[in-house]
């Protein structure tokens, strides 16, 4: 919960900053209408929701309970020349209500008649080359069982990022023992790289027990986001970091790349933005598990959150940064072999969350002859593990001094 008051705090402070990166949009009730598949009255039916809009807009969708709804927020429509109760279709629902949220933001929230899941949600121009945009979704009646929920109506006002999955309970916090999330990367059907009959995801799970084992001695909790070979989704690693109220989340790989193209140990933290070639090709490694099971990375990370996300990553991403810094000074102490570049900026999904401070480390790559044996050799993984516990502790330090100097 800490970082959602500072990012209240942001949101508060700087009302004008939301303004100016969005062009404010106008509702057009003539394009918009609620729509419902069948004519069977008696229960839900699938609906559609086609919104026009004078111009494209961030957006995002989530439904909340007690009664069911459906919200959209929108990064900002100008909702105060239509009534919602002049949509056509609107009495298919029991209410349907929009406006103005905050300086920057309007919400739209739709009671339904019962439980639904989202199918659907695209944003499209007009055809015919004419100004202005359609947002277009659509849902469908699903059991009580199968309803995904955002929670309750608190955590909507507070745009706090929910997980998608379910997970794990929160244990809660009895003490402040700093709480480490390590992530083994891959796992079941997606075996991560491949040299002869290593597979990354059995080395990183080996790696990751010894690294618990080093932590717990060292005075830290520890959860682990799979401890068998299991497959776990990207999203989901974070929701289980989130559900267990991780204050630090360590993703662990070991890739490959063309041999001779890397080797050494490296440290990435998040950066959307980053044009290293050799970053793009292990992003699309890591990310390619989650494909395979049939997930489109690509709408978990819909333009409207991400807003929100790079407004609360002002405060964690420095942490994230100094983390690293931390780490190559403990890395480099114990003599272990780094990368050319030690610190890199990737696009990793893993690195994602906005309120745990998270880095990937490559412990280093399976097609780098090197490398492959540190991995295998006790001494090895003994020193790295005991890097790692030393630059927790350094970080832990010059983060909770920094945390009572921003307080002050």
């Amino acid at each position: 919960m800490r970082w959602a008051w500072a990012l209240l705090l942001v949101m508060l402070a700087l009302p004008s900053l939301a303004q100016e990166r969005s062009a404010m949009a106008r509702v057009d009730l003539a394009g918009s209408s609620l729509t419902a598949e069948g004519r069977d009255k008696g229960k839900p039916r699938p609906l559609e929701l086609r919104l026009g809009l004078s111009g494209p807009v961030p957006y995002r969708v989530y439904f909340l309970d007690g009664p069911p709804r459906l919200v959209i927020d929108f990064r900002e429509v100008d909702f105060s020349a239509a009534d919602a109760d002049a949509l056509a279709g609107r009495s298919l629902v029991p209410a349907l209500r929009w406006g103005r949220f905050r300086p920057g933001w309007s919400r739209l929230v739709m009671e339904l008649p019962g439980p639904y899941a989202l199918r659907l949600a695209v944003q499209n121009g007009l055809q015919g080359g004419a100004a202005g945009a359609q947002v277009m979704l659509r849902l469908e009646p699903v059991p009580q069982a199968e309803f995904r929920s955002r929670g309750n109506a608190l955590s909507a006002l507070w745009d706090l990022p929910e997980p998608s999955l379910p997970a794990m309970s929160a244990t809660p916090r009895q003490n402040q023992v700093l709480r480490v999330a390590l992530d083994p990367g891959h796992g079941g059907h997606d075996p991560g790289a491949e040299v002869g009959a290593i597979r990354e995801s059995a080395v990183l799970l080996s790696f990751a027990r010894e690294l618990s084992e080093v932590l717990t001695r060292a005075g830290y909790d520890v959860v682990q986001t799979r401890n068998d070979d299991s497959f776990v989704g990207l999203e989901q690693r974070m929701t289980i970091a989130r559900a267990a109220q991780a204050d630090l989340f360590i993703s662990l790989h070991a890739d490959a790349l063309p041999e001779g193209q890397a080797a050494g140990l490296s440290i990435h933290v998040w950066n959307p933005d980053s044009d290293d070639r050799a970053a793009r090709q292990l992003a699309a490694r890591h990310d390619r598990s989650d494909l395979v099971t049939g997930l489109d990375l690509q709408g978990t990370d819909d333009q409207v959150a991400a807003v929100l996300m790079d407004l609360a990553r002002q405060q964690t991403q420095p942490r994230s940064e100094a983390f690293a810094k931390f780490l190559l000074a403990e890395l480099t102490r114990a003599k272990v072999p780094m990368h050319a570049r030690p610190v890199q900026g990737a696009a990793f999904s893993v690195l994602k969350s906005p309120d745990i401070p998270s880095v990937l480390i490559e412990l280093g790559f399976l097609t780098d002859p090197r490398d492959r044996a540190n991995l295998f050799n006790p001494e090895w993984r003994q020193s790295t593990s005991n890097a790692i516990a030393a630059a927790i502790a350094a970080w832990s330090q010059d983060d909770a001094v920094r945390a009572g100097l921003s307080r002050r």
